[in-house]
């Protein structure tokens, strides 16, 4: 498989859409995780809580689990730069291959998120995981 090459202009276009991407991904993983996982912990219990930080960060404060989520977003935000850093870096026969595991990637993460949210819903509604 052979991909065209991305000039500096296209590369720049790129990387704007992928920080909505980015956006998007973190909104899932973070915010829209924690709002979710709130109701359900309410609606049956923060022992069913599968991620052990998170059910451990229920059982002491809001402020703590709510500082933790900003971390990671902040995590995120500066691991995303520099995966944008070295992409502008990569030389440009090697740069549409890199793209195109970025995107792959970044699709991964925002699938991950749905993922997430749909599970979370399933336990408020439903009263059981999808998993």
């Amino acid at each position: 498989m052979v991909l065209r090459s991305l000039d500096d202009r296209e590369l720049t276009a790129r990387v704007g859409e992928y920080w909505d991407w980015i956006a998007v991904a973190l909104f899932l993983l973070t915010t829209v995780d924690l709002l979710t996982t709130l109701l359900a912990a309410a609606a049956v219990g923060v022992a069913y809580e599968g991620n052990p930080l998170v059910r451990w960060l229920l059982r002491r404060s809001l402020p703590a689990l709510v500082a933790v989520n900003l971390l990671a977003v902040a995590a995120g935000a500066v691991g995303f730069r520099a995966v944008v850093a070295t992409l502008r870096r990569t030389p440009p026969r090697i740069r549409p291959y890199y793209a195109l595991v970025v995107e792959v990637w970044l699709g991964l993460l925002v699938a991950a998120g749905l993922s997430v949210f749909a599970n979370n819903v399933s336990v408020i509604l439903l009263g059981r995981s999808l998993l």
